[in-house]
């Protein structure tokens, strides 16, 4: 199974201090377009995992998530503890964004 993983770390004013994305090992091209989007979100920290073989991403916005609750929406699905939301699941991921 292939796993691409993509931290961010924002410091408290939402500035971006630390950006690391490994496949494999191996440092990969990064679109900085993706940013605009994750700051949408109100955490300090991300952890996204892309699954290849079932073409799962995931975004958590706390490790370990911890969720007591989700809620799916088309291939969208939400995670929540205690009614805040903790990650996402997109399934079809690829398919999404039309690759």
């Amino acid at each position: 199974m292939k796993k691409d993983i993509l931290r961010i770390t924002k410091s408290p004013r939402n500035k971006i201090v630390r950006l690391t994305y490994k496949h494999m090992g191996k440092v990969k091209d990064f679109d900085p377009q993706v940013i605009k989007y994750l700051l949408k979100f109100k955490h300090n920290h991300y952890w996204v995992d892309y699954d290849e073989e079932s073409d799962a991403l995931y975004v958590s916005f706390r490790k370990p998530q911890c969720a007591d609750d989700s809620i799916m929406e088309g291939n969208f699905v939400y995670h929540y503890a205690d009614k805040e939301m903790v990650g996402v699941t997109v399934l079809n991921a690829k398919g999404k964004i039309n690759l």
